[in-house]
């Protein structure tokens, strides 16, 4: 197609007016009645289960604008898709950011897009802040100071079940399956970590992908392994699975789920509360499916939200939880600003808190960080299934990272 000296022309001052009205958008500083928050979320794609954690916060912002926002201004939450894909993340941030004028990203899922928009947000020193990953490069105060985690690492998660299989099953036989992908490798790099000489128990990993469709095939090998413990490392519509799976082939282990799999509603209950009855796992934030907190005050509230701000979602989902006490957090480190919202003042409020308890966590979970300390959440407790609830055992664990070592 042949286009004209005059359309041209056209066409390259209409492209200059839009550049141009890009950049006077981008330098606009945030207004007295508005603070802009940018998110990205896999809405679609292999993790689509986590997009929950996105809608809870949307919510949430909806109910805390409704009782009048945070220090008179309200809060504008842009959301976006990336569909898992950490380029698109970028991208999407970078819209986020030089488009939409947010004044931080909070809350962003998955490791590689929080690792594919890190060095741009530190460069263009903007908060990246309460990032929804338990990878410990994401919480290297030292090295991106506008970087902060949220919840407990997945290595120390990972060093949790080793330890407790040290103290209760030194001298057992151990299978792995763990998912694909930098979230599981952290998690099973946790528990070899912690087993050290016990390694040599262990007699069959398998690593699977996000949409395996050989899972039947998995669970057979490693049954026949003859072990004694299993550890699934994944998310829970595959927890699901892989528990009714052993439980069809007549096979009971030791079975050990990773937090994020620990669901009543999203994997115990779809794969049978008799199949899962006695799986092991770890936990700092309470299950909404679980009875145990019916009479609970920030259970409480969270029903009372969800029936109000969020009544889309399921009032059991687990994923939503983790949105809303992040959301919650939030709120506090915005609150903590006064009148200064600026990205020098968000990051130092973000990193002046001090044993603060999402309503939402466990009992004796807190929240600290300083301006060498980013990672928040340090605390998890053992929990077993019986069949209907959680139950906690032991104390609360410490977890044993240490920041800058995460190489």
């Amino acid at each position: 197609m042949r286009v004209t000296g005059r359309l041209l022309f056209v066409s390259m001052i209409a492209f200059a007016s839009l550049g141009a009205m890009s950049q006077q958008h981008t330098e606009q500083p945030a207004t007295a009645n508005e603070i802009r928050i940018g998110n990205v979320m896999p809405y679609s794609g292999p993790l689509s289960e986590f997009g929950a954690i996105g809608t809870a916060e949307a919510a949430y912002f909806d109910m805390i604008n409704a009782r009048g926002g945070i220090n008179g201004r309200k809060i504008r939450f842009i959301t976006r898709d990336d569909n898992s894909d950490p380029a698109t993340a970028l991208d999407l941030t970078r819209s986020l950011v030089e488009k939409d004028g947010v004044q931080l990203m909070f809350g962003s899922f998955g490791t590689p897009g929080n690792i594919a928009t890190r060095w741009y947000l530190n460069e263009k020193r903007i908060p990246q802040l309460f990032v929804a990953s338990g990878d410990e490069e994401l919480s290297q105060a030292k090295a991106f100071p506008w970087t902060m985690g949220w919840q407990p690492s997945f290595r120390s998660e990972g060093r949790i079940y080793a330890n407790y299989i040290q103290a209760y099953y030194p001298r057992k036989k151990i299978v792995v399956l763990w998912q694909n992908d930098q979230f599981g490798r952290m998690l099973y790099k946790g528990i070899q970590e912690g087993l050290g000489d016990l390694n040599r128990q262990v007699l069959v990993d398998i690593a699977f992908d996000i949409n395996d469709e050989h899972l039947d095939g998995h669970v057979s090998i490693l049954k026949r392994a003859g072990a004694d413990i299993f550890v699934f490392l994944g998310v829970p519509s595959t927890a699901s699975k892989v528990i009714k799976l052993a439980a069809s082939m007549k096979w009971r282990p030791v079975f050990i789920v990773n937090d994020a799999s620990a669901s009543i509603a999203n994997a115990m209950a779809p794969a049978g509360l008799e199949n899962s009855s006695g799986v092991i796992s770890a936990a700092f934030l309470k299950d909404p499916s679980d009875p145990a907190w019916k009479d609970d005050t920030g259970m409480k509230d969270w029903f009372a939200f969800m029936d109000k701000y969020h009544q889309i979602e399921s009032t059991n989902n687990s994923a939503a939880v983790y949105g809303y006490a992040a959301a919650e957090a939030l709120t506090k480190v915005l609150k903590q600003c006064g009148d200064d919202f600026s990205r020098d003042n968000i990051m130092r409020q973000a990193a002046s808190l001090k044993a603060y308890q999402p309503s939402v966590a466990l009992p004796d979970i807190r929240m600290n960080t300083s301006a060498d300390s980013y990672l928040p959440i340090r605390q998890m407790r053992l929990v077993q299934f019986d069949g209907r609830s959680w139950q906690p055992f032991g104390d609360v664990i410490e977890t044993a990272f240490t920041e800058g070592a995460a190489r």
